[in-house]
């Protein structure tokens, strides 16, 4: 029999650790947990790990990667040692989110319609313009209630200071919430009581809060049809489309599935054509739409932006809102919420160099050794160099690369990401993590409680991404106490009378 796992041998070293403020001493948000987990039989906690992973096999909660040799589909590594977050914590997080993407709307609508934070020179025009994502067949398009975000994953880190930072935002296609949701259904069976006395707040309504975002595109039909538009059974999230569809409980289409008829979009069935009103897409810009994007397209569905640009289908997400996941672009976000909302930032930005920037290249080009280089349009833990984890030999190749499109690169600091304790062999280790929570925006902005916590599992990796050797861990958000909402009102009360002092003694 394996022995008991325990944390009296955990140590959180120089790191900040999500569970431990120092060895010995957890954090008063996990104290429950980890008093549980230390009073487990030996080889309990492990058989509950082997569980949950035996359960993924069976569901088929799988992930394909590129080019990978041994096959494409792999079954998305998972820890059983849950992130927690307390409510005060989330409530913060929560409000940056919603300040945030109110912001990133916004700014879409702005760049495609009148440039006004180009005029003013907030953000550079030839730096939105050269943007990779920007989508100059955009402009003019009027998405339903002036929402171009509908779904959007922002990834979010906490650095040695114990501060949430932005790591970047996703706007296009963000993935992994099905994974949020299926964890979430293996580790309540796993501790059903714990779930209870800690208050952890239910993940189980995103599918519900998701179908009616979508209804809300289509406010003038009374019982629109939604469908869910996939690349097909090759492509990386298929098993989170499919698993969304089914939740929602709409269909799962394939481009070859729709047609263009006389302005409006149909589904083909059995029994005919059936007229499609919204359309959530997983499916990049430049292959929704032969006629409009790229011509060699197979996947989209010829005439489909002109449908849209009439208003006779809704896209969700709007066509162009991936011009925010620009690596560069992103590195202005903070200017937009103090341009768009007149608002300080609630949730920072990752300190950013922009090597378009003559000053921020020579700093970048002498410092390789200690910082990270990201492409501006890479995802997944691509195009992306860690300099002090690198060789001379790549530092110049990188350093070529910037010089050459400098436009294409940022670089940031080599952050202390946070760590959580994660089961290795027969102890716990801690590993680094970040965080993705989900926000819809229909009728109202909404956020996901929890989020796709993510875990490098190779011991000192700093990158999360399932492609390069990540898996996943449960978030519990846990609930308000009354105390908690008192001390919450009472910061909110002191900071907003501050406030009024401010402005009373400037006046």
């Amino acid at each position: 029999m394996s022995g008991a796992l325990s944390f009296s041998g955990y140590e959180p070293d120089d790191f900040y650790d999500e569970f431990f403020a120092e060895a010995g001493k957890p954090r008063d948000v996990v104290r429950t947990l980890v008093e549980r987990i230390d009073g487990l039989p030996p080889g309990d906690l492990q058989n509950r790990q082997q569980a949950i992973e035996r359960a993924l096999m069976q569901m088929g909660i799988t992930f394909a990667v590129y080019g990978d040799q041994q096959g494409a589909e792999k079954i998305f590594p998972f820890d059983i040692v849950p992130r927690i977050v307390s409510a005060i914590e989330w409530s913060h997080i929560e409000a940056g989110l919603k300040q945030r993407i109110e912001a990133l709307n916004l700014f879409i609508d702005d760049i495609y319609h009148d440039q006004n934070i180009l005029k003013d020179g907030v953000v550079p025009r030839n730096l939105l313009e050269d943007a990779a994502s920007y989508r100059p067949e955009c402009h003019g398009l009027n998405p339903p209630r002036g929402v171009w975000c509908h779904i959007t994953g922002t990834d979010l880190i906490r650095d040695a200071d114990g501060g949430i930072y932005v790591l970047e935002d996703n706007l296009r296609c963000p993935s992994g919430v099905s994974y949020v949701l299926q964890n979430r259904q293996l580790m309540k069976r796993s501790f059903p009581q714990v779930f209870a006395e800690m208050q952890v707040r239910p993940v189980i309504d995103y599918p519900i809060r998701l179908y009616e975002t979508l209804r809300s595109l289509s406010p003038d039909v009374s019982d629109p049809k939604v469908v869910v538009l996939t690349p097909g059974i090759c492509n990386s999230a298929y098993y989170e489309h499919s698993f969304l569809a089914q939740q929602m409980g709409v269909e799962l289409v394939e481009g070859h599935d729709l047609a263009v008829r006389d302005g409006f979009v149909f589904m083909r069935t059995t029994r005919g054509y059936q007229r499609v009103h919204v359309i959530y897409r997983r499916i990049d810009d430049d292959f929704i739409d032969p006629l409009c994007f790229r011509e060699d397209s197979v996947l989209g569905v010829p005439g489909l932006m002109d449908a849209y640009r009439n208003g006779r289908v809704a896209l969700a997400n709007a066509p162009g809102t991936g011009v925010a996941d620009d690596k560069v672009i992103y590195a202005f976000v903070p200017e937009m919420i103090r341009y768009y909302l007149d608002r300080e930032p609630i949730l920072p930005n990752v300190p950013t160099y922009v090597c378009q920037r003559e000053d921020d290249r020579k700093y970048v080009l002498e410092k390789l050794d200690k910082l990270v280089v990201k492409a501006a349009n890479e995802s997944g833990g691509y195009g992306m160099l860690i300099g002090p984890h690198a060789t001379q030999e790549q530092r110049d190749e990188f350093g070529a690369k910037i010089r050459e499109n400098p436009r294409n690169y940022i670089a940031q600091p080599t952050l202390s990401l946070s760590r959580v304790p994660t089961v290795v062999d027969d102890h716990f280790e801690g590993r680094h993590v970040d965080l993705r929570p989900y926000i819809l925006y229909g009728d109202d902005l909404w956020v996901l409680p929890g989020g796709l916590t993510r875990v490098a599992l190779r011991k000192g990796s700093l990158v999360v991404n399932s492609s390069q050797g990540g898996g996943s861990k449960d978030t519990w958000v846990i609930a308000s106490t009354q105390s908690q909402l008192q001390t919450q009102a009472e910061t909110q009360a002191q900071v907003q009378l501050q406030s009024q002092t401010q402005e009373a003694g400037q006046a």
